[in-house]
């Protein structure tokens, strides 16, 4: 029914990821310069779909343009609510009180919030690694420390949780707050229910916050079950759940986020700090709503179609560049993929991808935090055909380079 396969011109939209790579990935301007002209990059890094958005949202969007007014607007009704929670309860058994849930621009703007308010100076935050980069930054925007607690990797390349330094980090006396990835991110773990409830039993024992950042939860491979953190601790007062339709529908630019808070002083602390006061854009509330009331067969028709592109780059590396190692993630649309063994003298791997290739992406520990060296995360939300353009390009570089 839809067209996954559609390309779609980007260019001269003042987007990030056709006009803002130059700061996000090397920390430079236009001044810097690469072989390839910026419309001839394969763009496979930051975390945004090529795909259009639904169009039964764009009718929803449209029909909210035709009212023609865009004024202050705050969610005054129960109706986004609603929607939101039939989505949780049909998808995941779960749902919460009204009262509970709360808005933010974003996730990320939300943990800078929430750290600065639940962690005094000298405590700590804990994190697993590799992680993405933004927890770290929202403990270092607050002066918080951060402990590390590496993820467990076996020889196939799989990921899973080492509780005993998990429960090291936790039982430091300065430790206040852990931030929890599930689906992990960037190795696309969804984690079991049996790691849930371990990893929940040490967070209550020594008394921690928890933030449950679970954006990817939609974005499951078929077959794959997420289980909110809050089903596993259904009374535990300092869990907080971060949810949001933008990173499921691709409106990333909308910036809407669910942010569920148990905690009555917590929660109305929150909102007391919003610097929105509030208030929230009128279309994105429009296109959260109809995203969760209509988007339905447009979302299962795009896990199917990424189950395809996730098949096909597995099967690619593994006949093309059969040292790369990558397992197809439990969810999100983001491959995390080692290449130490074929680049083994390369330290900067986007760099060398941007110059060699012509092939934007993501690794390494500057861009995520820890454990993270020899690795490239790669974003497969595209039509397929871009992807095997950039693969092709990889493999050729990859190869002229192990030649010389």
């Amino acid at each position: 029914m839809y067209n996954f396969d559609e390309i779609i011109d980007r260019r001269n939209t003042n987007a990030l990821n056709t006009d803002g790579f130059r700061g996000y990935i090397f920390h430079a301007g236009p001044e810097k310069v690469f072989p390839y002209k910026d419309e001839e990059f394969v763009r496979m890094w930051v975390a945004d779909m090529e795909f259009g958005v639904a169009p039964e949202i764009l009718d929803e969007m449209r029909a909210r343009i035709d009212r023609r007014i865009f004024g202050y607007t705050g969610v005054y009704d129960s109706g986004y609510y609603d929607s939101f929670r039939k989505w949780c309860l049909d998808h995941y058994g779960w749902d919460f009180p009204q009262e509970q849930l709360c808005f933010s621009p974003g996730i990320i703007p939300a943990l800078y919030q929430l750290v600065e308010s639940l962690c005094a100076p000298d405590e700590k935050a804990i994190l697993h690694t590799p992680a993405y980069g933004y927890f770290l930054h929202a403990a270092e925007y607050s002066k918080i420390d951060v402990l590390l607690s590496p993820l467990k990797k076996d020889g196939k390349g799989e990921f899973s949780l080492d509780f005993e330094d998990f429960e090291q980090q936790c039982a430091d006396p300065k430790a206040k707050l852990v931030f929890w990835c599930n689906p992990q991110n960037p190795t696309g773990r969804v984690w079991t229910e049996e790691e849930l409830k371990k990893t929940a039993a040490i967070v209550e024992k020594y008394n921690l916050w928890i933030i449950s950042d679970e954006i990817h939860c939609d974005l499951l491979r078929q077959g794959k079950k997420h289980t909110p953190m809050a089903k596993i601790m259904p009374d535990y007062p300092k869990l907080i759940t971060c949810m949001a339709p933008t990173k499921t529908f691709n409106m990333a630019g909308l910036a809407f986020s669910n942010i569920i808070i148990r905690d009555p002083a917590t929660r109305a602390l929150f909102k007391d700090r919003d610097k929105l006061f509030g208030m929230v854009n009128p279309m994105s509330l429009t296109a959260a709503k109809a995203a969760y009331d209509k988007g339905g067969t447009w979302h299962e028709e795009l896990r199917t179609y990424l189950d395809g592109n996730f098949a096909f780059v597995k099967e690619f590396l593994t006949k093309e560049l059969p040292d790369a190692v990558m397992n197809i993630p439990d969810a999100t649309y983001l491959a995390w993929v080692d290449m130490s063994k074929c680049l083994p003298d390369v330290e900067d791997l986007p760099g060398f991808f941007a110059n060699n290739a012509g092939v934007l992406l993501e690794g390494g520990n500057s861009l995520f935090v820890g454990n993270a060296a020899g690795y490239i995360r790669l974003n497969l939300a595209m039509p397929q055909a871009i992807i095997k353009t950039g693969l092709e390009r990889m493999r050729d570089a990859v190869n002229a380079h192990n030649r010389t």
